[in-house]
């Protein structure tokens, strides 16, 4: 007979270790993989002019963040959760730090969430110093609170003794989520909306964000590291009996977790679309996006317990309250979210874990009553104490002066302001030159007839779908040299309807291209029959077409002037 694995050599407790070590390193770097959704989530979200100050934001979150939780939060999670105080760099055995940097991807994602809720106007000092706060204070008292051998809100802390049963957030549904839903519009409530969100009469703007495909590559990077957040929780693959067998320990359930985030999800994406439908006529792109991580808020406190029809009853509500509480934080509330990060972190989270006792799996839950009592608690606890440090934080910011930009940097953009950079430069504006005009690159044309003497400038305003076809055109009437510029405008194209999370908003000012061709030895009707035939559609909007003298030009490299510079 073949021995098996225990009749061996092999001490089973080194197997068990070795796999529970392996397998939480794996779902850690899941979880921080997470960041690169969370970036384009929130990138795509904002205006082309903040993109670079949201990543900078994204990549301070994790490096302060991180470095602060080793050296001081840990040891204050430590302290709440009734372990006492130890010092993370002070460990004896290398492998604790495994533990640490599991908590530590944790820590990091409740911090990041903020910065979607205040961008386009928080200064980066401001939103640099809160993280710093949240990463050694705020985030660590939620936690060692919940997660604790001997918190406040476990079965052995101050909640099991009044109430007699503990909170139960399994993998962060709301120490995690919910807590940094919550301080982000906490945050955003004390920063004020950004400039021209709001009317006079109170009637909100919408700001659309740049790039919708941006924000879906970030949803579905997040929902892929949420496998780690969620089903890596059952951090436990085997144990070791009191016989010396090897066993499944967490990973015994694994199974619902996994089932249960999944269908969560899914449900959260279709209860955020239904709404959206029912609400405007169409089904809107963003909320199916952010209803579908608001699934998977919803049941991260509670995956391990929940039976399959709960967690399609969580991911719809989850996904459905979406569009209702982030009309109700807009047009009630009039507190400017702009990655609605409290409809898809705060709110659902909350949701998510309240609903605990009632979607339960049979045998899980011994009394509604005690269990639900013992969710509101916890829930009132984080909320109070992260409302309470936030806003103390950034009033304090506030108060001196430097929690937001000035005026003028935020119609510039952040990008600009806090970093000097331009995250789309050649698709910006042209330069200002330094006697207040605009520089204007002139490219040179070959070939052709002559043109009188005379240098013009032919300048087109078109749709930019049509600009391959115009190169085409004017290559092959001999002018291949150009200059385009994006820019927007408006004419005799009508306005037209659009629509960012479910809002109506009017579109009357249009993406168009700006070809610019400057010729001497071409004449200029000839470049102007090759761009009206590239750019000709017959339908409203294809632009139009003008025709300039230019007093003089010079060749920088050869000093020509005249014609011959062209």
């Amino acid at each position: 007979m073949e021995p098996t694995l225990l009749q061996t050599d092999v001490d089973p407790q080194v197997i068990a270790d070795g796999v529970n070590l392996l397998w939480v390193l794996v779902a850690t770097f899941l979880i921080f993989f997470m960041h690169a959704g969370f970036a384009m989530l929130e990138a795509g979200q904002v205006r082309s002019k903040n993109v670079a100050n949201q990543l900078t934001k994204n990549l301070l979150t994790w490096s302060v963040g991180v470095a602060v939780f080793f050296l001081i939060g840990a040891a204050i999670s430590g302290v709440v959760g009734g372990d006492g105080f130890s010092l993370t760099l002070a460990a004896e055995n290398p492998n604790e730090w495994v533990d640490w940097l599991f908590g530590a991807v944790f820590a990091m994602t409740a911090a990041t969430i903020v910065s979607g809720a205040v961008a386009g106007r928080a200064k980066l000092r401001a939103y640099v110093g809160y993280t710093f706060v949240l990463a050694a204070v705020i985030y660590p008292v939620v936690a060692g609170m919940g997660w604790g051998t001997a918190g406040p809100l476990t079965a052995d802390g101050v909640l099991g003794a009044v109430i007699g049963a503990g909170f139960h957030d399994f993998a962060g549904g709301m120490i995690v989520h919910g807590m940094g839903g919550i301080a982000g519009l906490t945050a955003a409530w004390v920063l004020g909306p950004r400039m021209d969100r709001y009317n006079d009469d109170g009637s909100a703007n919408v700001i659309p964000g740049h790039s919708l495909t941006f924000a879906v590559l970030g949803t579905l990077i997040l929902a892929f590291g949420w496998y780690g957040f969620n089903v890596g929780t059952a951090a436990t693959v085997f144990e070791v009996t009191d016989s010396g067998d090897l066993a499944l320990a967490s990973f015994a359930t694994v199974g619902r977790v996994a089932l249960t985030t999944t269908l969560a999800m899914a449900c959260g994406a279709i209860g955020a679309g239904l709404v959206a439908w029912l609400k405007t006529g169409k089904v809107d792109t963003l909320y199916v996006a952010n209803g579908l991580l608001a699934g998977l808020v919803g049941i991260t406190a509670i995956p391990d317990t929940t039976a399959w029809w709960g967690a399609f009853v969580i991911g719809g509500i989850a996904g459905a309250q979406l569009p209702i509480v982030f009309e109700f934080v807009e047009d009630y509330l009039k507190i400017d979210d702009v990655c609605a990060v409290f409809p898809v972190h705060g709110s659902a989270g909350i949701i998510g874990t309240l609903l605990f006792p009632f979607v339960a799996a049979p045998g899980v839950v011994d009394s509604v009553g005690t269990a639900f009592a013992a969710q509101i608690a916890g829930v009132a606890v984080i909320t109070v104490w992260t409302v309470a440090a936030t806003a103390i934080v950034f009033g304090a910011f506030k108060a001196v002066g430097q929690a937001r930009v000035s005026e003028e940097h935020e119609r510039d953009g952040l990008d600009v302001s806090e970093h000097g950079v331009d995250t789309y430069p050649e698709f910006g504006q042209p330069d200002v030159a330094t006697d207040g005009g605009h520089t204007e690159e002139i490219i040179r044309s070959d070939g052709g007839d002559p043109n009188d003497g005379r240098i013009k400038m032919v300048t087109a305003i078109v749709r930019p779908d049509r600009l391959g076809a115009i190169k085409q055109s004017l290559a092959e009437a001999g002018a291949p040299s150009l200059t385009v510029t994006n820019v927007s405008g408006r004419g005799s194209q009508p306005a037209k309807k659009g629509q960012w999370r479910g809002e109506e908003y009017t579109v009357d000012l249009h993406q168009k291209v700006k070809i610019e061709c400057v010729v001497a030895d071409i004449p200029a009707q000839e470049v102007v029959d090759a761009i009206r035939e590239g750019a000709e559609t017959g339908e409203p909007g294809d632009g139009k077409i003008f025709v300039m003298p230019v007093e003089g030009a010079t060749q920088i490299r050869t000093g020509k002037t005249g014609p011959d510079a062209v």
